[in-house]
């Protein structure tokens, strides 16, 4: 299995479609940070990752400084870091006054926005998915402020699309089971936005995504998550990759921002905060399972990334996600 597929089989991702919007030109959607979000959208979570995709129409999006970028149906964007962002159906609007309350519409339910000055539609839903903070830092890492892939140029994107307008309109029948539809096609979708990027990408990118997709550091991830417990040296590692030590660490360091070896011991402990939020297996099995000899340098190990032991960081998990929640707005 490859790094990527790995990690995603590894770590748990919630994902959900959260707005299924009609606007008619002139119009303006100000998009809050993730950050500000998250609350309404994933309370428990610690990183949410936002992203749009056009089903009709076009229109632009406005992030910052940076210059508008147009989008037309079929155009799916994330935002990686998570940034307050703007959408219009042409540059420099503004959003009216008097709009829904932040709360009812940053709901886990889809909700049906439709305004604006009845000229040309543009139709779009957007959707969130949340995950580990350490998984998203790693996946999103080296990525622009704004990523834009259009995914009907794939057989995935177009069924894809397709299948999220018949889970909206199943989401809102009497019929169980629509918002689960919904909350699975949206974590395919950013996975596919996640693999088009990867193949559209060019030389000079660096990031964790870089590095899967380069020929020698792809070869190293993908020996590492296959076998995480192995007591990996770079000697070893170069071999598997089919190059020299001194070109593997380059390389590797370039793209993914750390030795191989230090990458193991993070993605060891992504591993092991993994076991320890779903499993009640004792620390020394999870110590063995990524590739600690005792649990006494596992515990180390994990006190140095998380900054607690393992018991009471696992305890603290516990308590955080058993305390009542608020009713969903």
């Amino acid at each position: 299995m490859d790094a990527l597929s790995e990690t995603l089989r590894v770590v748990r991702l919630v994902g959900a479609i959260f707005i299924n919007a009609r606007f008619t030109a002139p119009w303006c959607y100000q998009s809050p940070s993730a950050s500000t979000a998250a609350p309404f959208l994933e309370p428990d979570a610690e990183r949410v990752v936002i992203f749009h995709l056009i089903t009709e129409g076009e229109c632009y999006v406005e992030l910052g400084d940076e210059p508008p970028m147009r989008l037309s149906a079929g155009d799916c964007i994330i935002f990686p870091q998570g940034d307050a962002h703007r959408m219009n159906s042409q540059p420099g609007l503004s959003p009216a006054s008097g709009g829904a309350r932040l709360d009812v519409v940053l709901s886990r339910r889809p909700r049906q926005l439709a305004y604006g000055g009845g000229g040309p539609a543009t139709r779009l839903v957007c959707g969130y998915l949340a995950c580990d903070a350490r998984l998203a830092g790693m996946l999103l890492a080296g990525l622009p402020p704004v990523v834009k892939v259009n995914v009907r140029g794939s057989n995935a994107g177009i069924w894809l699309e397709a299948s999220v307008r018949y889970a909206l309109a199943e989401a809102r029948s009497p019929r169980p089971g629509g918002a689960g539809v919904l909350a699975k096609l949206a974590e395919v979708l950013f996975i596919e936005v996640l693999r088009l990027y990867m193949n559209s990408q060019g030389e000079g990118r660096t990031g964790w995504l870089a590095g899967v997709g380069d020929r020698v550091v792809g070869a190293a991830l993908n020996a590492l998550h296959q076998n995480p417990a192995q007591a990996w040296t770079l000697e070893e590692l170069a071999r598997t990759a089919g190059t020299s030590r001194s070109v593997l660490a380059e390389r590797f360091q370039q793209l993914v921002g750390s030795s191989p070896i230090q990458y193991l011991t993070q993605w060891r402990m992504v591993l092991a905060s993994n076991l320890l939020c779903r499993s009640n297996a004792p620390l020394a099995r999870i110590a063995e399972e990524v590739g600690y000899q005792t649990d006494t340098a596992f515990s180390r190990a994990f006190r140095r990334e998380f900054g607690a032991p393992p018991a009471a960081w696992r305890r603290d998990r516990l308590a955080r996600h058993s305390a009542p929640r608020s009713p969903e707005s």
